[in-house]
Order: C-alpha cells, then sequence, then structure tokens
C-alpha cells in the first residue's frame, strides 16, 4: 500500500505542475495538433487525449470523442501513476537510495519518451518542441521525486525531507526547466 500512496502523491505533484501552467499560461499554444485535456492546450503529451486515444485503440472502443479520451488519460494517470510508485517501493527494499531513485526514474522516463511514438500516437521526442520536452521532464521529474520522498518518509528514515519539502524540490525543477526554455 505504501506503493500506492507513494504513486499517489507523485501523481498529485505531477498534476499540480500541470495546474499551475494551465493558470500561468491560459492562452498559450502548447501541442498544436493535439486536442488537450477538457478543452484547453496541452503543454506535453500526457496533458492530452492521446494516452486515453491509445488506450481507447488497445481495447478496441468504438470512436472516441476527444473529451472522451481526455476523461481516459485522467483515469490512466491517476491509476498507472499510483500504481507505478509499487516500482519505487521493490526497488527501495532491495537498495540503498539514490539507487532505486535513479532506477524509477530512468524507467519512468524511457517509458514516456518511447510508449507514445511506439503506439503510433506522437512523433519521437527528438521532434518534440524544446518546450514539449521540458515540460514532460518537469512533470515527471515531480512525480519521481514525490514519489520517492513519501516513500521514504513513510519508511521513517527520513525525518529530514517530509512531504512538504518536495513541493520546494519540485518548484525549484520547474523554475529551472522554465528558465532553460526561456534561454532557448
Amino acid at each position: 500500500i505504501r506503493g500506492v500512496i507513494a504513486g499517489f502523491a507523485g501523481t498529485a505533484a505531477m498534476s499540480a505542475i500541470y495546474a499551475i501552467k494551465h493558470a500561468q499560461r491560459p492562452g498559450a499554444l502548447g501541442i498544436p495538433e493535439v486536442k488537450g485535456i477538457n478543452g484547453s492546450v496541452g503543454f506535453d503529451y500526457d496533458d492530452t487525449g492521446v494516452p486515453g486515444h491509445i488506450i481507447a485503440n488497445i481495447l478496441h472502443l468504438p470512436s472516441v470523442s476527444d473529451r472522451g479520451a481526455g476523461d481516459i488519460t485522467l483515469a490512466l494517470r491517476w491509476s498507472y501513476g499510483s500504481a507505478f510508485g509499487i516500482a519505487h517501493v521493490l526497488l527501495r527494499s532491495r537498495m540503498s537510495e539514490p539507487k532505486p531513485t535513479m532506477l524509477f526514474g530512468g524507467a519512468l522516463m524511457t517509458m514516456t519518451l518511447t510508449m507514445f511514438p511506439i503506439l503510433g500516437r506522437t512523433p519521437p521526442p527528438w521532434k518534440w518542441s524544446g518546450e514539449v520536452v521540458a515540460t514532460c521532464v518537469e512533470t515527471h521529474l515531480a512525480y519521481i521525486v514525490t514519489a520517492a520522498v513519501a516513500d521514504d518518509a513513510m519508511r521513517r528514515r527520513n525525518k529530514v525531507l517530509g512531504i512538504a519539502s518536495t513541493a520546494a524540490l519540485a518548484a525549484t525543477a520547474s523554475q529551472a526547466l522554465e528558465g532553460a526554455v526561456g534561454m532557448q
């Protein structure tokens, strides 16, 4: 259960980054060729109906609207994101930090950057705009760090870093990535 809670915390951090981006940049272009969730722009492919369309295709669902795909995307994000936290718990039970978080993060980023193109719904990541790549890294970094810190906090082995410090780490990463994108 610790892994599901850690994954849920990571998913909440990821979702918070998207919410902040949407609040700060209501007129942003996002990814022009893809509909965002609930009619908004998508700042990366996880912020669009693309995952929902992939799942609908895999499950052979009849024609799914963009809104329906957005709903499926959100259900996938919260279910898969919560369950993926189990991977960190399993890795952490076999080795000490930072190895499990590095492996956990590497596996998540590898899947993120390969599955959409393999399943035929996006161009390969090297063709994504710098802003899309930065958002993808930023949101997944927030997920990875939050899930790892939440797992560690629940283990009661790290009393200095708590869940509250995760927000500061995610905000720092967000600012650093936005600064890097602004320099391009």
